[in-house]
């Protein structure tokens, strides 16, 4: 088995992300994102938040992180109006948990399409359905990225998306249909889900829980894509694979942490650099 190297795809992605930022500088425009917090007590929020920020600063592309103190949906959806409006903001991404009672669905749509580097606004979504140019969710994008810098032939491929969600499963399926694979979407009320998912070449999962995928799921030979971020007691990451027990069936799969995150990362400063250039 292979284990794919998300961070040597990060990396590659980063240096050309580097370059277009430079090359923009100096026409005279700063590619900036925003990233918008609507909470002061999420230690993950916070670590991921400060990651950005790392990495942005590294590429040459400005973070401005807005922080938000105990705020009600109406505040949020009234600073995304404003940093919408901000010429001098080109990708927006707003971070949760967002307020009591509020979803990303419920402010998502107050993101500018233009500057929705994460696929946030129903519209984005919609235009990926369509195959109209569009930023999709950067996680979901991820996936693709890996998949095609790994050469992985998807042009009639049978894959499976274990996983439902708008900012991973539904986007993900949809850029591996727009790449000609057959797509099958599971979720939590399908069928002997093992009986799906050992018929797929590619296996994407993404649900959300430790371990769930075992070696009863996966097909011989198949790429397995795992975007799950489990933490641990002891203050780890594990993914939805339980790697241990597909190492001696899958071809190859992405390790967690060091497989789909650092793409996600790299892959919302191309969207920002892209948006900064329009």
């Amino acid at each position: 088995m292979t284990l794919i190297d998300g961070r040597a795809i990060a990396a590659a992605i980063t240096a050309e992300v580097t370059e277009t930022a430079a090359k923009l500088r100096e026409s005279g425009t700063a590619p900036t994102l925003a990233v918008l917090v609507p909470t002061d007590d999420d230690d993950a929020t916070a670590w991921y938040v400060r990651s950005i920020e790392r990495a942005a600063k590294k590429v040459g592309v400005d973070c401005r992180v807005v922080q938000l103190e105990n705020p009600t949906g109406a505040d949020v959806t009234r600073e995304l109006d404003k940093l919408s409006a901000d010429p001098s903001v080109h990708g927006i991404i707003c971070q949760t948990p967002l307020p009591d009672g509020v979803t990303l669905d419920d402010v998502g749509a107050h993101i500018d399409p233009r500057k929705d580097v994460d696929g946030a606004n129903p519209v984005s979504l919609g235009r990926l359905t369509a195959g109209l140019p569009t930023y999709a969710p950067a996680t979901a994008a991820a996936v693709l990225e890996i998949l095609k810098r790994e050469q992985v032939a998807l042009s009639g491929a049978q894959v499976a998306v274990v996983g439902r969600s708008t900012i991973v499963g539904k986007p993900a399926a949809l850029l591996l249909l727009g790449e000609h694979a057959t797509v099958t979407v599971c979720h939590s009320r399908t069928k002997d889900l093992a009986a799906v998912t050992k018929t797929a070449d590619v296996l994407v999962v993404a649900v959300g829980r430790a371990h769930f995928i075992g070696a009863d799921h996966v097909k011989p030979g198949a790429v397995v894509i795992d975007v799950g971020t489990n933490p641990t007691p002891e203050g780890g990451l594990v993914g939805d694979v339980d790697q241990a027990a597909v190492e001696e069936i899958a071809g190859s799969i992405t390790p967690v942490p060091g497989g789909v995150g650092p793409v996600t990362t790299s892959l919302l400063l191309r969207h920002t650099v892209t948006a900064a250039q329009s």
